[in-house]
């Protein structure tokens, strides 16, 4: 009888789902000291900065920023979520690079 080895397998299996749960971990940042990290090592606007930006685009209320690493181009953006006067949740990304309004739209969900 044919005695397969299935150990290479598994750790090839492990270690693909280990590297596909630690995506979410290096895709956004809501920690302000890693935040600040990144901000000085990278040369980005500051939070402060990119937060008179998207309420240029969008007046209201923020009620949550993170730092995205955006893949396609690759750089980074400020992801607001902004609550207008008449209550309704907005979506603002600001290039945390050049200031740059990247997106506005409704938060539908």
């Amino acid at each position: 009888m044919l005695k397969a080895d299935f150990k290479p397998v598994r750790s090839m299996l492990l270690a693909g789902l280990l590297a596909t749960a630690s995506l979410g971990l290096a895709h956004a940042d809501d920690d302000p000291a890693k935040m600040q990290r990144i901000i000085e090592a990278a040369g980005l606007i500051s939070v402060e900065q990119a937060t008179e930006k998207a309420l240029v685009a969008k007046p209201g209320t923020v009620i949550e920023v993170e730092l995205e690493d955006r893949k396609w181009p690759k750089g980074w953006d400020y992801e607001f979520e902004i609550v207008d006067a008449a209550g309704v949740e907005w979506d603002v990304d600001i290039d945390a690079k050049t200031g740059e309004t990247r997106k506005v739209s409704r938060d539908w969900f």
